[in-house]
């Protein structure tokens, strides 16, 4: 593991930036500028690297640029790079345990746990990918449909390899030789009350273990501990749900208390432990039809990852200090 940067040591930076940017972003909008104008002007509150992160990452969305058959973008990812360290050095401070367990080459499933309307800890787990792996690889998340329909946010979770989640969509991936990464505890994971926090949720009926059984990928748990903090969910919004077509709309301590500045996400500290891949060589795609060994081996992932997010709990010990 490298060393993390030396600005990752001086604590989160101030929500000043963050407010300034977020109010100047919902200014530029309301004012018809379009994202990508918008974006650019916006990021004058932002650090220097970050700013400039953001300036890149606009241009590209204001083109027409080359990306794969889900809409990846290599040089809108490389171009967001910066801005993405920044949320992980500074204003989250993360701390990734176990990146060299990831497979450097060839296709391999991680399945982690998960919260929030924003896929934030998938991008968080791809940053820790891409400083810290001894190889930089960029794992392609799977992404509920409708949060591809959530406004100014779907283009940009394309282009930073966010896939619609299914299974045709992640099998193609690893036999492609890809990274995936998964989020088994779905729509039941990412809505929960801030009461329920780090309690993993149930992995349905084990079809990531159906896919890792198809392709021979072998599966890394991850645990995520940091996420549930940024934006406490103590209630939900039936009316905004319905207007932006998602399943839940999360009500917060500050949304929609203090307007657009509400979906500002708090600066937790976060800790991302990858584990020790599970070695399903011994298996073979017939042994899909044996129900009662996918639900074991899927209950098996889960209490793994849950006994993981308890020990980074406590090595964290204060969700904000």
């Amino acid at each position: 593991m490298t060393a993390p940067r030396p600005d990752a040591a001086n604590g989160p930076l101030p929500i000043g930036p963050l407010v300034s940017f977020l109010r100047a972003l919902r200014g530029g909008l309301d004012g018809g500028q379009g994202l990508a104008g918008a974006l650019a002007d916006s990021a004058l509150a932002l650090p220097r690297d970050a700013r400039e992160s953001l300036d890149a990452a606009a241009r590209r969305l204001a083109g027409g640029y080359e990306e794969d058959d889900w809409g990846y973008d290599e040089e809108f990812a490389d171009a967001a790079l910066p801005f993405l360290e920044f949320m992980y050095d500074r204003w989250w401070r993360v701390h990734a345990e176990g990146v060299e367990r990831v497979p450097a080459h060839g296709h391999a499933l991680l399945v982690a746990n998960h919260a929030g309307i924003m896929p934030w800890d998938g991008t968080m787990m791809g940053v820790a990918l891409m400083r810290e792996h001894p190889l930089p690889r960029v794992p392609r998340f799977m992404v509920l449909d409708w949060a591809f329909d959530l406004p100014f946010v779907s283009v940009a979770m394309r282009k930073l390899g966010g896939v619609p989640a299914s299974p045709f969509n992640a099998i193609r991936l690893l036999e492609a030789g890809e990274l995936v990464a998964v989020f088994p505890e779905g729509i039941k994971g990412a809505g929960k009350a801030y009461r329920d926090r780090y309690r993993v949720q149930r992995f349905g009926r084990g079809g990531f273990i159906e896919i890792a059984l198809r392709t021979g990928a072998p599966i890394v748990p991850v645990a995520v501990v940091g996420s549930e903090e940024i934006h406490p969910k103590i209630g939900e919004s039936g009316l905004l749900a319905r207007l932006t077509g998602a399943p839940y709309f999360p009500i917060t301590p500050t949304f929609p208390l203090l307007g657009p500045l509400g979906v500002v996400p708090l600066p937790s500290r976060w800790r991302i432990e990858f584990c020790e891949p599970l070695d399903l060589s011994g298996l073979t795609p017939a042994d899909t039809a044996d129900r009662a060994l996918v639900l074991e081996l899927s209950e098996h992932v889960r209490d793994l990852i849950q006994r993981k997010v308890h020990e980074n709990l406590v090595k964290r010990k204060h969700a904000f200090a």
